[in-house]
């Protein structure tokens, strides 16, 4: 981890020299009232003086923290040897650059499968809600005529009869000569009604 901050810490300040010189006349005034006196470091996602903490774009465009007397004499004490610093330094120049760790920006929270849950919930509720609707409103009560028993296997033989679908479907599967399916060891091919 420390190595890390290390790596960070010079090449963000190696980067420091050559951005104060290329981007500050770039910054409208309007992006320097939002920024504050935040230093800007780096390019950043796409080039705005913002901070994002993402695993694609390691380095933020501007450090996290506005600068203050503080910082600044840590930034001082930081040209020099890093055996000098303190541990307490080290974090806290780092967290003046950063919000957060790679491991604490990138670790899902336990609760997010609430808001999961949650959300496909009350996706799924108003489907339930129609469909108890509709059973109560328009399929309660009588079914009509063409739903009887009867009435099925009319229909049935009426498309026999009209040899629908001659090539893969019902047609193609009955014997009309013998006035029978062609292969009776099928279980769920019913049996029409006879002319």
């Amino acid at each position: 981890m420390v190595s890390i901050m290390r790596i960070s810490s010079r090449s963000l300040l190696k980067s420091r020299l050559f951005i104060k010189h290329c981007q500050i006349a770039h910054i409208s005034e309007q992006e320097r009232n939002l920024i504050g006196n935040r230093e800007i470091v780096g390019f950043g996602m796409n080039g705005q003086p913002v901070y994002v903490d993402a695993h694609d774009y390691p380095f933020p465009a501007i450090r996290w923290k506005e600068t203050t007397t503080e910082l600044q004499a840590l930034h001082e004490k930081e040209k020099c040897d890093w055996n000098e610093l303190s541990c307490e330094d080290k974090k806290a120049l780092y967290r003046a650059s950063f919000c957060q760790t790679f491991s604490e920006f990138q670790a899902t929270s336990l609760g997010e499968w609430k808001y999961v849950l949650g959300s496909l919930l009350m996706i799924i509720s108003p489907a339930f809600w129609l469909f108890y609707y509709f059973k109560a409103t328009i399929y309660s009560g009588k079914l009509p005529e063409s739903f009887e028993e009867e009435r099925r296997a009319c229909q049935f033989r009426r498309m026999l009869d009209l040899k629908m679908n001659p090539i893969q479907g019902l047609a193609s599967k009955w014997d009309y000569e013998k006035d029978d399916w062609k292969d009776p060891r099928d279980p769920w091919k019913p049996k029409p009604k006879s002319k």
